[in-house]
C-alpha cells in the first residue's frame, strides 16, 4: 500500500497596508493631483493658458517627487530628504563620536553614542529569583528587558515538530498584542567565530594526566584544530514596554515601579518561548547585557571577555563604560573601535508563499563575516486597532480593484490578500507589523566589500530585498542590537504621514 508523501507546509500572506487614493498615487499623490487640477483651472481663468500650463508642470513635478519610486519603494522626495539630512549631520559633526578621557562625554566615561546616549540601566529580580536588566530610554519613555535563548535548530528535527514550533511562535506573537504596555519586540540572532577558549578550558580541566600518550595527543590536536571554522550562535528576545501608567497614558512610572510590575509577568513571558523552539529562555542580567553591548561595539574586547570567562573570571562592566572609544559614520558604513559595519534594512518581504526554512542561510554563520546580526522587529497591534486597520486596508484594496475597468493581476492579488487578512483577523488571529535589520561586522576594513557582497547573496536566498540604511548607519547599528529600541518613536515624521507616503 503506497503512503502519500507529506506536502511541506508553506506560509505567507503578509502585506503592506495600502494608502487611500487613486491607483498607486496614495493619499499624498491624490491630494497633489486634485490640488494641481484646481490650481490649473484658477490659473487659466485668471491669467490664461500660459499660467495654466506652468501650474500643470509644477503639479506634475511635485507628483513625480512623491510617486516615482525605486525598487525598494523609496520616492525621489525621500531620497532627497535623506541626502539633505546627511549633509546637515556632517556639517554639524554628528557623524563623529569620541569618548573616554580625551572625548567630550561627561566625566570621561565611555558613554554609548546616538540614540542610546541618555539610556540608563538598572537591575531587578523576578518572582523566580532571577536577576534581569531593565534599560530605560528617557527620550521615548520606554523600558526594555532582554531574554537570552538557546534555539534548538531544525537539524534532524521532524517536519511536524518544526510546524508545531512555527505555530507556537505565531501564537506567542499574537498573545503579545494583549500584553499591557508592550509596544515592540525584537529577535536578534548573532553569529561570530568561536575562539576555542571554552573547548581548551574543558579539555584542560577534565584531561587525565595518566591517560595514554595517544589519547593525550588526540585531545591536544582537537583543542588546536577544532575551533578552526567553528562559530558561536547566540539569540536574544528584547521586549519594550511603555513607562505610562494605564492603557490611556498618564504619569510615567519610575524604573522601580516598572521592574516590580514586570517581575511578576516575566516568568510567564519567558515560559511561553520554550514551546516555540527557543529552548530555555532566561533574562539577561545587567552584567550580561553590558558584555553583549561591549562586544558588539568592540569585537576584540568581546574575545577578551570570552577568554576571561573561560578561565573563570568575570570582567566587571558598568553601563557608562560599555560604549566605543571612537566611531565614525559614512554614507553606507559605520566604523566603531576595532570593527567596521554595514547595516541593511528589509524593504520587501518574501513574496508569495515560503517555507519555515526561508531564513536558514541568512541566519547561518559565514566565513567572510566576522560578526553578523539579524534582527527581526515586531510591533504588536492591539485587537481593537487591528480591526480598524484590516478593514480600512480591505476597503482601499476594493477601491483600487473597482476604480478601473480592467484591473491588473497584482491589484487583484492584493485585493484577495487584504480580504484574507481581514477574515483571519475577524476569526481571532493577531496582527503585527514587522521589519528586519541585518548587520555585518568585520575587523579589517579591506574585507567589508566581500561582506557586503555576501549579505546581498544571502538576501537573495531568503527572497528578501535589503537596502543599506544610507545616512543612518549609526542609528541602524544601535537598533539592530538586542536592546529593544523602538525606532518609530525616535522619528520626527508622524506615523500618519509616513503611512500616507
Amino acid at each position: 500500500m503506497a503512503v502519500a508523501e507529506r506536502s511541506a507546509r508553506t506560509y505567507g500572506n503578509w502585506r503592506r497596508p495600502l494608502s487611500a487614493g487613486i491607483g498607486s498615487f496614495g493619499l499624498i499623490g491624490t491630494t497633489i493631483v486634485f490640488a494641481g487640477f484646481i490650481a490649473m483651472i484658477v490659473a487659466n481663468a485668471v491669467g490664461g493658458l500660459v499660467p495654466a500650463v506652468v501650474t500643470a508642470l509644477v503639479a506634475l513635478a511635485a507628483l513625480g517627487v512623491v510617486v516615482v519610486r525605486d525598487r525598494h519603494g523609496h520616492s525621489i522626495g525621500q531620497r532627497v530628504v535623506g541626502r539633505v539630512a546627511w549633509a546637515n549631520a556632517q556639517r554639524l559633526g554628528g557623524h563623529l563620536y569620541r569618548s573616554g578621557p580625551l572625548g567630550r562625554t561627561r566625566w570621561g566615561t565611555h558613554q554609548l553614542p546616538g540614540l542610546l546616549a541618555a539610556s540608563a540601566l538598572s537591575e531587578h529580580e523576578d518572582s523566580y529569583g532571577r536577576s534581569f536588566a531593565l534599560l530605560h530610554v528617557p527620550a521615548t519613555g520606554h523600558y526594555s528587558l532582554v531574554l537570552a535563548t538557546e534555539p534548538e535548530g531544525s537539524a534532524g528535527v521532524d517536519a511536524d515538530q518544526v510546524d508545531s514550533w512555527v505555530a507556537n511562535w505565531g501564537a506567542w506573537l499574537a498573545s503579545l498584542g494583549d500584553e499591557p504596555g508592550l509596544v515592540a519586540v525584537s529577535v536578534t540572532i548573532e553569529t561570530a567565530p568561536d575562539t576555542g577558549t571554552r573547548l581548551r578550558r574543558e579539555i584542560a580541566l577534565h584531561a587525565d594526566p595518566d591517560a595514554p600518550a595517544v589519547a593525550q595527543a588526540i585531545l591536544a590536536e582537537t583543542a588546536r584544530t577544532a575551533p578552526e571554522g567553528a562559530a558561536t550562535v547566540r539569540a536574544w528576545v528584547a521586549l519594550t514596554f511603555t513607562a505610562a501608567a494605564g492603557p490611556a497614558g498618564g504619569r510615567r512610572r519610575k524604573a522601580a515601579e516598572v521592574g516590580h510590575d514586570l517581575a511578576a509577568r516575566l516568568p510567564g513571558i519567558s515560559g511561553g518561548l520554550e514551546a516555540t523552539g527557543g529552548g530555555v529562555a532566561r533574562p539577561l542580567s545587567a552584567q550580561g547585557l553590558c558584555e553583549v553591548v561591549r562586544g558588539a561595539f568592540d569585537p576584540h574586547a568581546g574575545r577578551l571577555i570570552e577568554e576571561a570567562h573561560a578561565v573563570g573570571a568575570t570582567p566587571e562592566l558598568s553601563w557608562t563604560d560599555v560604549g566605543p572609544t571612537a566611531t565614525q559614520s559614512t554614507w553606507d558604513t559605520y566604523r566603531h573601535d576595532s570593527g567596521v559595519s554595514c547595516t541593511w534594512s528589509m524593504t520587501v518581504a518574501p513574496r508569495g508563499t515560503v517555507r519555515s526554512s526561508v531564513l536558514e542561510h541568512l541566519l547561518a554563520p559565514h566565513a567572510r563575516i566576522d560578526r553578523k546580526r539579524v534582527t527581526l522587529l515586531y510591533r504588536p497591534v492591539d485587537s481593537a486597532r487591528a480591526a480598524r486597520i484590516v478593514e480600512q486596508d480591505k476597503r482601499n484594496a476594493d477601491v483600487r480593484a473597482t476604480s478601473t475597468r480592467r484591473p491588473s493581476s497584482r491589484v487583484l492579488v492584493e485585493q484577495r490578500a487584504a480580504t484574507a487578512t481581514a477574515d483571519e483577523e475577524a476569526a481571532g488571529a493577531g496582527l503585527l507589523s514587522f521589519g528586519m535589520l541585518v548587520t555585518a561586522t568585520v575587523t579589517d576594513p579591506a574585507r567589508l566589500e566581500d561582506a557586503k557582497a555576501t549579505v546581498d547573496n544571502l538576501a537573495a536566498t531568503a527572497r528578501l530585498s535589503l537596502r543599506p540604511v544610507y545616512g543612518s548607519q549609526d542609528s541602524a547599528f544601535a537598533a539592530a542590537l538586542p536592546l529593544g529600541l523602538h525606532l518609530p518613536a525616535h522619528l520626527k515624521v508622524p506615523d500618519s504621514i509616513r503611512e500616507a507616503l
